[in-house]
């Protein structure tokens, strides 16, 4: 499989004893932890398995897939 290093935008907000975080650009990407550092690392893995995830459900949903990169403009 083909990696591709890509950049997210990883908003980070305390409340109280926690630090909740999410990705911006990726509706279900959430996460929390006591520390920055384990807050950071909960976020990587989250995005990671929502990447895992939506790859298996590609390949039951249809077995005739095509790939391709898809390239926009947003604002900043």
């Amino acid at each position: 499989m083909r990696m591709a290093k890509r950049e997210f935008t990883a908003v980070y907000a305390r409340s109280g004893k926690w630090i909740t975080a999410w990705i911006e650009e990726i509706p279900g990407v959430n996460t929390q932890g006591k520390t920055m550092k384990e807050v950071k690392e909960n976020l990587r893995e989250a995005l990671a398995m929502i990447f895992e995830e939506n790859r298996k459900r590609s390949a039951l949903k249809n077995n005739n897939l095509r790939r391709e990169n898809l390239r926009i403009s947003v604002p900043a």
